[in-house]
Formats: structure tokens, C-alpha cells, sequence
């Protein structure tokens, strides 16, 4: 353990004793969201992505150490763990490392080799690979091995197997394995074809003739043609010079060049090098690409969802839900400032204008009757031909009617409508209503509603269903619950879906929950809580300090502070001459500056705490109940559109961020079709990833950089003085 604790505090440049403390609270059963915001000062106030980051590695670490000890017992059965054997083991810093030492001990199927040593040949094999100064010729040291009763009747068959049984030897060789895959990684190239001579035009058209370096291959490269080889479409392979490459093998076989048998060893490291090495190096540095890409993606995905489960609510005003549609129409929901549904209808826009008027007449009547404020539209099927009906159905209530509208990402909506959850929840609906409903919510809370979904499907990532399901599971749903304890859940209020992201509680915790409050009304404390089936001490250690409890005669359970630390916020309070009257009516602009004047280190020690938790527990209770999602831009509303034949070169547009993805960021301009920034147009200054400087759901200023109104592509740039530059 110590070993594995200083080396997360060397890759995370952090103290061991915040590592040792983190992964002891972590064994403990500890979440992450409750280490990260009530343990500060045992970690040094690390960020729960950092903490995360860690477990993550400590799990690897532990495997690796597991399959270290299994190997070492492995080895050790067959009497063949020597003292150098288990410290090459013990040194190995990858499970790559681990596996290339144990291949030569592993059981293997027949091979050539294994063939040749029943024959007897090993004795020759290791006399030849040996290169001793007195090395006999081999064809003179070959013919003490004939023996036809064993099928070896001539000297070329004997040094047939003996030289597979050496490239056996050199293909197994942990150092020769290890030296050959860093050489490639260096200077192999990753060279991608065309399966079909004359391919037809798909969307695999740009790795018809591809090749990057091995070391330089962007991860959304690699997932693109790594689908379209599963596809049938491409072809790929690692390709380098065979001489270059064969050197790094022949080099650490051949011992002597003088000695008799090195021209044989070297034939064999050869056939070692084409037959067995290359094609595993090969496959391995494949997998090695893959997995990188995919844990890039997953990153980019989670960096994604984020923002946009962080995206400001629109709250306190009724909302109007349009699902878009074609042939089944535009289904519609009216919902209340706080999501209940208070009217729904089917309109159909697209069909004709009559019907187009009809739908604009029909939604008028809903507005006029709910003093609808604002319209959310789903982005899918049919969403353009919706929000040019939207823009007319706002010109039609006339100038001043405070009406406007957003396009929101519908993505996993039908999924969630269809879903046990949705028909639980809205039974009287059918599946297409319940998505309209989950559009409205989407503005009204995005948080509440996008955790219905299951993360895969909200659609901010790429290539997300050629990910590792699992590990892709495991770092959305680190996201998600993240985002619902940085915020905070209203325990009188919140769905059960809601509820089971909260750290410390379970999906069935959840359910028990509002089974409680629908039993015996809200509740008035966060101790309460305790009286939940299933809820006990360790839960509610874990889930107190994210649950509010707006109801509460105790100003804390509205706020992020620890039952744990009441007691150092009431000192506080005292201390500095503020009472729960105070912190109620919002008056204590001045307790920062009572703070510093009374000494911050001086004030935490007297209260208990440390000086990190102090600060928290100040922020509180200067804004209880707060909402950090408050203080995040406002979501761009519209009330007009524009076409793609409406745009021109130079046009200056608002527009927000929909996907940011490893070329650079699709922005939403007001058009139908996303404009495309691409990585070099997002600023000046080099950046290596656009999420350096991007974010979904960000509101940005870009200019019309180039419009294909036939492919439906628009180009963008946020780089002003660029576009004035160019002809």
C-alpha cells in the first residue's frame, strides 16, 4: 500500500499523506462528492475530478498488484521464480509489462516449437542460441540429434526445429517485446486503405488514403477507421521500415557476429521477427491506440456532459414542450413553473399551410390560456420546420408579448418516454406526449431531467457506442452525481431518479424517500431523514449535507452545510454578531470582512473546523439555498430564425455551444444545421484541444466563415481579425 500511494502522489503531484488520507476514506466507504466538499482538509482540498482521477488509478494499481502476486505463485509452481525473475515483475509498472514477463512460463497451444522439443532439439536450440566463443558449426552440432525413431532423419530437419525453438525464445523475450513496441510507437506509422479498390463515396472517404505516425494519430481517427475496418470499409495496419525494425530484434539476439552460430541466430531472430513479434507487437499497439482513444473520448464525453447538465435552469415561469414530427405530428406539452403538466395537444405544422395555421391558432389558445413564457423545441426530426412555425406563432401575439424560445437537445428524450421510469410517472400519457413533457422540463431544470436519462444517450460525446460500456457507464455516471451534489436536491421535491444520484443513497433508498413524504407529508428536518427505511447512519452521513430541506425551522438544512459542522456555524455566527434572522434576511455582506478581522485560522480553531471548511460554511450561510448554476451565463433565448441561404461571409451571430469534440465545437447559430468551429478558428493562441476554451452549453460570438447550402455545412470562426485578413 505505501508503494501504491507514492506513486498516485508522484502522478498527481500531491503529498502522500492526502493520498494515504483519500484512499483510507475511500476504503472506508466514503463517496466522492463527500470527500471532496466535507473531508478538505484531510486531501488538501482536491476537486472531486481529481479524486476520481485517483480512485480510478488506485483500482489499476491494486489489479496490477493483484496479477503481480498471481503470476510470482504461477512461475513459483513451476520452480522456475528466480530472485531476478520476481523483481522484474516487482518493477513492472503496466499489466503489458507483467503479462510480456509471464509469456514464457504461460500454457501455451502446440506450437512449431513445442513440436521441435518433443523431438529432442531443445538441447540443440540452447547449445546455438548460447554463442559461446567455442560454438561448434551448426550443421556439425545438429547431427548429434538425428534420431529417426523421433522423425529427425537429416541435419536441416534438426536445425529447422532448433531455429524455432530460438524464435520461440526471442518472441518471448520481455526486453526484446518491450524494445520493439517502443521503436514502433516512435517511428511506425498507422496506414489506412480502402478495403475495395474502387470504394464507393461513404463517410470513411477521408481514410481512403490515411497515414499518421503511431505517435501522433489523433484518438477520432483511430475510432473512425477502427469502425470502418469493423464495417468492412477500411483496412488498417502499423507499418514501418522491415529493416529498421528487424534491427531492434537482431541487436538483442545476436551476441557475437563472429561466433559460428550467429548467422543461424539471426535467421531465426528474422522468422522470430515476421512470424511471432510483429503480428503481436502489432496487434498490441492496435489496442493500445484503441484504448487511448477511448478513454479520450470518454473524457471529452464527461467533459461535455458537464456543462450541460450544469446549464442554468429557466425556472419560476410556465413552459411550452414541442416534439417535433413529421407524419405523427408535433406533439405538445404545457407545463407549470414547477413541471407539472397542465395541457397537451398534437399539431401539425408540416403538413400543409392550413394545418400550419391551425397549429399556430391551436398554440396561440394554450398560450393565451397558461401565460406560457417560453417555448422549448426538440432538435430532432422536423425541428426547423417547428421553429420557423415558432417564429411566426410569436409575431402573431403581437410586439411586447415576452414570449420567446430555445432549442433544446432532445437527445435520449424517446428513450426516456419509452421507459418504465416515464410510464411510471406519466401513466395517462402515451410515449409521444411524455417526451414533449421532458422537453419543457429540460429547460425549465435541465439537471432534474437529463438524470431520467441514461448518460450514453444524451448525445454530447462521439463514437459513444464504441466505448467500453462499462467504464463509459462508470465516468458518466461519476459526472452525474457530481453535478446533483454540487447543486443540491430538495428532498420534499425530488423525483426518485433525482434522489438516487445523491451520494450516499440508492435507487430503492430514493423510492423509500418519496414513499415517506407521500406518507407523511414534507419533511421538516434533515434529521428526518433518519426515519426513512433503509436510510441509516453512514447513508445520511453521506447524503445530509446535499439534501435541502426548504421547510426546515433550522436556516442550515437549506444549505450545503454538514449537520456535522452546525455547531461551527452557529460559533461563527456568534463570534461575529449574526443571528438565524440575519442569515435568513440575507444580511452578512460583512461577515468576510469580521472574519479576516478576527483571524480566519485564529476563528476556525475556535469553531472546530479548519480553515477550508470555514470558508465553505461562510459561503452558505451568506447565500443560503443557493443555486450555483445561477451564477452561470443565461441560456440564449430567441424570438426569430434564420435560413442557411440567409447567412453570408462576415455575419456576425450569437449562438451556443451544442458538442465540443476533438476537431473543434459545433454551435448552434439559429439555423437548422450547427455551424462547425474548427479547432483553429476557436482563438489565437495554440490550443491542443478545443475544450481548453469550450464548453457545451456556452454562449459565444462567431462569424460566418463559408455556407455549402447543397451539403448543408456551415463553417464558423471565432477569430475576427483572421476572417478581416483573408482575400
Amino acid at each position: 500500500m505505501r508503494s501504491i500511494v507514492k506513486t498516485l502522489a508522484a502522478e498527481l503531484g500531491k503529498s502522500e499523506e492526502h493520498v494515504g488520507n483519500v484512499v483510507t476514506l475511500l476504503d472506508e466507504g466514503n463517496t466522492v462528492p463527500f470527500i471532496a466538499r466535507y473531508r478538505k482538509e484531510m486531501h488538501g482540498t482536491m476537486d472531486d475530478q481529481t479524486i476520481r482521477t485517483l480512485a480510478d488509478r488506485l483500482n489499476y494499481l491494486r489489479n496490477l498488484e493483484t496479477r503481480m502476486g498471481e503470476v510470482k505463485r504461477a512461475i513459483e509452481g513451476q520452480g522456475k521464480l528466480t530472485e531476478e525473475l520476481a523483481a522484474a515483475i516487482d518493477a513492472a509498472a503496466t499489466l503489458a509489462e507483467v503479462e510480456d514477463l509471464y509469456r514464457p512460463y504461460k500454457q501455451k497451444r502446440r506450437t512449431r516449437a513445442t513440436v521441435a522439443k518433443e523431438k529432442g532439439l531443445e538441447g540443440l536450440a540452447a547449445t546455438l542460441f548460447a554463442q559461446e566463443r567455442d560454438c561448434p558449426l551448426p550443421q556439425e552440432e545438429a547431427k548429434k540429434y538425428l534420431d529417426p525413431e523421433k522423425d529427425v532423419t537429416t541435419v536441416e530437419e534438426a536445425l529447422a526445429g532448433a531455429g524455432d525453438i530460438i524464435a520461440e525464445w526471442i518472441s518471448e523475450n520481455a526486453e526484446i517485446r518491450k524494445a520493439l513496441r517502443a521503436f514502433l510507437v516512435r517511428y511506425a506509422d498507422v496506414s489506412v486503405k480502402a478495403a475495395e479498390k474502387d470504394p464507393e463515396d461513404t463517410v470513411y472517404r477521408n481514410y481512403y488514403k490515411f497515414s499518421a505516425p503511431v505517435c501522433k494519430v489523433q484518438g477520432h481517427q483511430v475510432l473512425a477507421f477502427n469502425r470502418g475496418e469493423r464495417e468492412g470499409i477500411l483496412k488498417a495496419e502499423i507499418t514501418i521500415s522491415r529493416e529498421a525494425a528487424l534491427g531492434v530484434v537482431v541487436r538483442r539476439s545476436v551476441k557475437s557476429p563472429a561466433c559460428n552460430s550467429s548467422e543461424f541466430v539471426e535467421r531465426a531472430a528474422e522468422d522470430a521477427y515476421d512470424r511471432l513479434i510483429f503480428p503481436s507487437v502489432e496487434r498490441e499497439i492496435r489496442s493500445m491506440l484503441t484504448d487511448a482513444a477511448s478513454e479520450g473520448a470518454i473524457g471529452q464525453f464527461a467533459l461535455n456532459l458537464r456543462p450541460l447538465l450544469m446549464q442554468p435552469p429557466v425556472k419560476g415561469f410556465v413552459t411550452m414542450g414541442l416534439d417535433p414530427g413529421y407524419r405523427m405530428g408535433c406533439k405538445v406539452a404545457v407545463v407549470d413553473k414547477t413541471g407539472k403538466v397542465l395541457d397537451t395537444a398534437v399539431v401539425y405544422p408540416t403538413m400543409n399551410e392550413r394545418k400550419k395555421q391551425e397549429c399556430i391558432a391551436e398554440l396561440s389558445r394554450l398560450i393565451k390560456r397558461h401565460a406560457v413564457k417560453h417555448i422549448a423545441i426538440g432538435n430532432g426530426t422536423a425541428s426547423r420546420e417547428t421553429e420557423q412555425m415558432t417564429v411566426e406563432l410569436i409575431a402573431s401575439l403581437g410586439h411586447g408579448c415576452g414570449v420567446s424560445y430555445m432549442i433544446v437537445n432532445e437527445a435520449g428524450a424517446s428513450v426516456y418516454s419509452a421507459s418504465p421510469l416515464a410510464a411510471k410517472e406519466f401513466p395517462d400519457y402515451d410515449v409521444n406526449l411524455r417526451s414533449a413533457v421532458s422537453i419543457a422540463r429540460r429547460l425549465q431544470d435541465p439537471l432534474a431531467e437529463l438524470v431520467k436519462i441514461d448518460p450514453k444517450s444524451i448525445g454530447v460525446g462521439q463514437y459513444q457506442h464504441d466505448m467500453p460500456e462499462k467504464r463509459l457507464s462508470e465516468a458518466l455516471d461519476g459526472v452525474v452525481e457530481d453535478c446533483v451534489n454540487a447543486v443540491g436536491v430538495d428532498v420534499n421535491t425530488a423525483s426518485a431518479s433525482l434522489l438516487s444520484r445523491v451520494a450516499g443513497l440508492n435507487a430503492s433508498v430514493a423510492e423509500n424517500i418519496v414513499k415517506y413524504r407521500e406518507e407523511n407529508g414534507p419533511f421538516s428536518a434533515r434529521r428526518q431523514i433518519l426515519k426513512v427505511k433503509g436510510l441509516g447512519a453512514k447513508a445520511y452521513e453521506q447524503c445530509a449535507g446535499f439534501l435541502r430541506v426548504p421547510e426546515s425551522k433550522n436556516v442550515l438544512d437549506n444549505t450545503a452545510v454538514h449537520p456535522e459542522s452546525y455547531g461551527a456555524a452557529e460559533k461563527l455566527l456568534g463570534i461575529c454578531g449574526y443571528t438565524d434572522r440575519d442569515v435568513r434576511a440575507g444580511d452578512l455582506k460583512e461577515l468576510r470582512a469580521r472574519m479576516k478581522a478576527y483571524g480566519e485560522a485564529k476563528l476556525a480553531a475556535e469553531c472546530g473546523v479548519g480553515v477550508p471548511t470555514l470558508s465553505d460554511v461562510a459561503s452558505e450561510l451568506m447565500k443560503p439555498g443557493r443555486d450555483p448554476r445561477d451564477e452561470l451565463p443565461a441560456p440564449l433565448l430567441r424570438t426569430d430564425v434564420l435560413e442557411i441561404k440567409d447567412l453570408k461571409p462576415g455575419m456576425e451571430l450569437k449562438g451556443t455551444v451544442r458538442n465540443v469534440i476533438d476537431f473543434g465545437a459545433f454551435v448552434d447559430i439559429g439555423v437548422h444545421q450547427d455551424g462547425l468551429v474548427h479547432i483553429s478558428e476557436i482563438c489565437d493562441r495554440f490550443i491542443r484541444h478545443p475544450s481548453e476554451v469550450l464548453s457545451v452549453g456556452d454562449v459565444v460570438t462567431v462569424w460566418v466563415k463559408a455556407v455549402d447550402p447543397q451539403k448543408n455545412r456551415i463553417s464558423l470562426t471565432m477569430r475576427k481579425e483572421k476572417l478581416r485578413r483573408e482575400p
